[in-house]
């Protein structure tokens, strides 16, 4: 059994990380929108002058949800009692006080979380409960392809993001899940052989040509490379390079609760030509993420009664540098000491 791990991983949630929390589109100056990250409610807002916020989706006053609210001017108006909060998440006004009521509404604080906008895409950080107050570390460098996606699709699967993580980053299910003429069939399995180091939060697949199998890539002509990325707490990126034009997907996994996740698919690219193939483009997006979310419903079943899985090398090892990652990070925030990336450079050689 060498090169097996077998055992019972645990499956906590990170926390004090940036996590993906949307696209910058589905934000709308004058608008608020509700999301569940993590199990908390998280309202995001768009001032005016386009600056983007994010508060816990709860008015301090009577528990009423503030996005069932408006906003009102640059700041958020509760439609219970007309509370007011600012950007920064402190409260601004109290409808209901008469003059002599001396009540310090700037005291009264819904909590804020920090987000970063880039590349059209929203980060929030979630904090732990312990780590409130603290700076966070700087986020995720995001492709600097363009400024915002070409192409954008959202589906929910109904896993912890553990096993979304994992099927992700698994090299071996292609031809099984994804069987099509246009990307892989088991007819075009074989061996395979890849680089891989230690990256920011992660690791990456290290530039390479393309596999012959995946025939979507022949669309874009030309001498082909690409990187694969991935980092906490599951972001993952393939840039593609052909000559001086470049195709990057963004994969962002985002648990909702510890039950439900949230997957997002971006994809940007230079070549003018791509953006007229968009309706084309988009069924396969779908069906793509659709195949992931169907194998994890029927994954489902098994997990239900909480087996012990086995995780083989070199084609899971991945999978094992995801939980040894984790460990990693909620280590350095225990002990207060600098990340220590446990990934190492080496070679990994599978069949798909």
């Amino acid at each position: 059994m060498s090169g097996v791990m077998s055992e019972r991983i645990p499956d906590d949630l990170l926390w004090d990380i940036w996590y993906f929390a949307l696209p910058s589109a589905a934000l709308v100056a004058g608008r608020l929108v509700a999301r569940t990250l993590l199990g908390e409610p998280v309202v995001f807002g768009r001032q005016p002058d386009g600056a983007a916020f994010a508060l816990r989706d709860i008015c301090p006053h009577r528990g009423i949800p503030l996005s069932d609210g408006r906003m009102a001017g640059d700041e958020v108006e509760c439609c219970y009692h007309g509370w007011r909060f600012g950007a920064d998440g402190v409260c601004t006004g109290i409808p209901s006080l008469v003059d002599g009521q001396e009540i310090d509404v700037s005291r009264i604080r819904v909590r804020r979380y920090p987000i970063s906008e880039a590349a059209g895409c929203l980060l929030i950080f979630m904090a732990s409960d312990s780590a409130k107050e603290i700076d966070p570390p700087p986020p995720p460098s995001l492709p600097p392809v363009a400024d915002r996606p070409r192409l954008t699709e959202v589906l929910e699967f109904p896993c912890h993001v553990d096993h979304a993580v994992v099927g992700l980053m698994d090299p071996a299910h292609g031809p099984f899940v994804h069987r099509s003429w246009w990307w892989c069939s088991r007819q075009s399995i074989h061996a395979k052989e890849k680089r891989f180091g230690p990256s920011e939060l992660g690791f990456s697949m290290l530039r390479h040509a393309p596999s012959s199998n995946s025939a979507a890539y022949k669309l874009l002509g030309g001498e082909m490379t690409t990187e694969i990325s991935f980092r906490l707490p599951g972001i993952r990126i393939e840039h593609v390079e052909a000559g001086r034009n470049a195709l990057v997907g963004l994969t962002a996994v985002t648990p909702i609760t510890a039950e439900t996740t949230m997957i997002h698919q971006l994809m940007y690219w230079t070549m003018p030509w791509l953006s007229a193939l968009k309706p084309v483009l988009r069924p396969f997006v779908r069906k793509f993420l659709r195949q992931d979310r169907d194998i994890v419903v029927k994954q489902q079943r098994g997990l239900s009664h909480d087996p012990t899985l086995l995780l083989i090398n070199d084609a899971d090892v991945q999978a094992k540098w995801y939980y040894r990652l984790k460990k990693a990070h909620a280590q350095s925030l225990k002990d207060g000491a600098p990340f220590e990336n446990p990934v190492r450079e080496t070679t990994l050689r599978w069949r798909s």
